[in-house]
């Protein structure tokens, strides 16, 4: 099935949104259009047409240090380093196991790649909620953070690359 990628709004429903993830299902529920009214996060959703969200993620500005880098990421970059924090990427239950995370992160990626065309970010960062959800991403290039496995960055220009040459994410 095709999902509609939406922006949230009042008119999608999330209350019987479950991924699993208490804080997940909680924050979708409860503070996801907060944070959209005060513009300190900005939630997208997949829904099937009914607006029944079944997928969702947020973006927001952050920026991160430099000396909390591998070299590799931070070479050639200020001290402070404009990115995107991946925020919260979940999805129901009912999608789980089916190859449609790495669609969602795709979904993701590409959203905030496109705002760098109108706003500067070097970066894409994520707080993994465990270390395995911290492997699902380095499966897809981000790089463990320095003094911490649980923060990941990734060079928003190697991700560029990939969506717009090969579509690789989506493996």
């Amino acid at each position: 099935m095709q999902y509609i990628l939406d922006a949230l709004s009042n008119k999608h429903k999330t209350e019987h949104f479950d991924c699993g993830v208490e804080v997940l299902d909680t924050w979708l529920k409860e503070h996801a259009l907060v944070t959209q009214s005060k513009r300190t996060a900005r939630t997208f959703v997949w829904h099937n047409g009914n607006h029944e969200a079944v997928a969702y993620f947020s973006l927001s500005a952050h920026t991160i240090q430099r000396e909390h880098l591998p070299n590799k990421i931070a070479h050639g970059s200020p001290s402070e380093i404009p990115a995107i924090l991946l925020g919260k990427l979940a999805l129901d239950k009912k999608l789980q196991d089916t190859g449609l995370g790495s669609e969602l992160l795709h979904s993701a990626l590409s959203i905030g790649c496109d705002a760098t065309q109108y706003i500067g970010a070097r970066l894409f960062v994520v707080d993994a909620l465990n270390e395995e959800v911290g492997e699902f991403y380095k499966h897809y290039g981000f790089k463990e953070c320095l003094n911490t496995s649980l923060r990941l960055a990734r060079k928003i220009s190697d991700i560029q690359k990939e969506l717009y040459a090969d579509d690789t994410l989506n493996n």
